[in-house]
């Protein structure tokens, strides 16, 4: 798909961000509703609310033909309300998603490869994520070189070395 652009998102466009991450939320069975208002989880609210205020707040979206299709953003957690994908407080956490007819056709891939070169070279020494273990983007993750470095029943905390 040559018209995809990967660029930094402009700050009109941040609101995207809630809509997009509710993309993010693994479902295996895709006829399975999920109510939107999961987002309202602190833990999920954290990953979008007041982005852009921090200073490791960073996101680039995959723009197709003037259309936002999918977003990769790092940020990082203090206090009391901490992402899914927490590793520590100077560790940014990754969230990317593309709507469902996006999938699969390596714009994924772009959005992290052109995320882990910004994290590199804004000297970061890491990031994190956390991922359902049952989610293909496992793959993924593992081949731009996530480490699975914690696990739960249902998840894994994965960490990428930027140096």
């Amino acid at each position: 798909m040559k018209e995809i652009t990967i660029r930094e998102i402009e700050p009109n466009e941040i609101s995207l961000l809630k809509e997009i991450l509710y993309e993010a939320i693994y479902r295996p069975d895709t006829s399975t509703f999920i109510p939107k208002s999961i987002l309202e989880k602190p833990e999920m609210n954290a990953y979008i609310k007041d982005f852009g205020c921090n200073k490791d707040d960073f996101c680039l979206v995959a723009d197709l033909r003037d259309k936002i299709i999918g977003a990769v953003w790092v940020r990082t957690f203090s206090g009391n309300i901490k992402g899914y994908g927490y590793f520590d407080d100077n560790t940014p956490v990754f969230v990317i998603a593309l709507y469902k007819e996006y999938r699969n056709q390596g714009i994924g891939t772009q959005l992290m490869a052109n995320m882990i070169k910004h994290l590199h070279c804004n000297g970061y020494k890491q990031a994190s994520l956390n991922v359902k273990k049952a989610n293909y983007a496992v793959k993924l993750y593992k081949k731009m070189g996530f480490e699975i470095i914690g696990e739960s029943e249902f998840d894994y905390l994965m960490l990428l070395k930027c140096s």
